[in-house]
């Protein structure tokens, strides 16, 4: 490092003429602030992990585990994390290993899940002034979800009533009927048969997801006046 100090001093600090006036009081300021010059272009290159020719000195392992130094990264390393050191083989950088497709996935979603926060609690505290405002909404919108179960069960009930009704009655007619002399079913009874039995299903379907809605609805509910009760005290 002194040689580097030296001749980057010896190259730009121009000595006074002998003759002139105050020649050794020059000399001794050119000196000086050539010393001074040469100190701060070897920190700055020493900084920026580069050499006296300006280039800079990277460190990477390769897959055996050995440490390699140099100028340049190989290309089959050029993807993985290495470091950016200088003179005295201090790291000053450090560059990342090239995420995989699957990492930058989970990064992308990790964002999207904080934004999605952010924006939650941007609604809610613009939305709502207290925490019993919360609560009269998902009494409302429980209580909606609540009659709904109730119609909907009720006209299950109904259902499963008049499917009853026409089985019995099916049961005196083939295939049914264990009377030979019992004549076919008429196409009405096996057409009501099946558009009851269709409904029911569907009506089971509206009834479970009724049902879920309402747990989800309750769930959300809680959250959201837990999360509204932490962003008062915040703020």
């Amino acid at each position: 490092m002194a040689s580097q100090f030296e001749r980057y001093t010896l190259e730009n600090a121009a000595p006074a003429p002998h003759n002139a006036p105050g020649s050794h009081g020059n000399l001794s300021l050119q000196y000086a602030v050539g010393i001074v010059a040469a100190l701060l272009l070897c920190a700055s290159m020493s900084a920026a992990g580069a050499d006296s020719t300006g280039r800079k000195l990277f460190k990477w392992v390769d897959e055996q585990g050995v440490t390699h130094y140099g100028d340049r990264i190989p290309p089959e390393y050029a993807a993985q994390e290495r470091h950016v050191i200088n003179q005295r083989g201090v790291e000053v950088e450090r560059l990342d290993a090239q995420k995989t497709a699957e990492q930058v996935a989970a990064e992308e979603q990790k964002a999207n899940a904080a934004e999605e926060s952010r924006r939650r609690d941007v609604n809610l505290l613009s939305t709502y002034a207290s925490v019993q405002e919360i609560e009269r909404l998902r009494d409302q919108r429980l209580g909606l979800l609540s009659d709904q179960i109730k119609v909907t069960t009720q006209f299950l009930e109904n259902l499963t009533g008049r499917l009853a009704k026409l089985r019995a009655n099916s049961m005196q007619y083939k295939p049914y009927s264990d009377d030979p002399k019992a004549r076919q079913m008429p196409d009405q009874l096996a057409e009501d048969l099946a558009r009851v039995a269709s409904d029911m299903r569907t009506q089971e379907e509206n009834l479970r997801q009724k049902r879920s809605d309402e747990a989800k609805l309750t769930t959300q509910f809680a959250s959201d006046i837990s999360r509204f009760k932490e962003l008062k005290v915040a703020h």
